[in-house]
C-alpha cells in the first residue's frame, strides 16, 4: 500500500515535457503575434506613404491647373484690351 502513496500519477519526465511542449507553443504564439504586429506595422506604413504620394500627386495637378488658368486669365486680358 505504501507503494500507491508515494507515486505520482505522471514520471517526472512527462510532466517536463508537457510543461515544455506548452512553453514551446506559447512562443510559437508569441512569434506569431509579433510577425502579425510587423506585418500591420509595415502595411500601416505602406498606406501612410501611398497616402503622401496622393497628396504630392494632387498638389502637382492643383499647380498645373492653377498656372493653366492664370495663362488664360492673362489671355483673356490682353484680349480685352484691344
Amino acid at each position: 500500500m505504501t507503494l500507491f502513496t508515494t507515486a505520482t500519477p505522471y514520471p517526472s519526465g512527462a510532466v517536463r515535457d508537457r510543461e515544455d511542449r506548452l512553453s514551446r507553443g506559447h512562443w510559437m504564439l508569441l512569434m506569431n503575434e509579433a510577425l502579425a504586429r510587423s506585418r500591420q506595422q509595415e502595411a500601416e506604413q505602406a498606406a501612410r506613404d501611398h497616402a503622401l504620394a496622393r497628396q504630392l500627386v494632387a498638389g502637382r495637378t492643383w499647380a498645373r491647373l492653377a498656372a493653366f488658368a492664370q495663362r488664360r486669365a492673362e489671355s483673356a486680358r490682353r484680349r480685352s484690351v484691344r
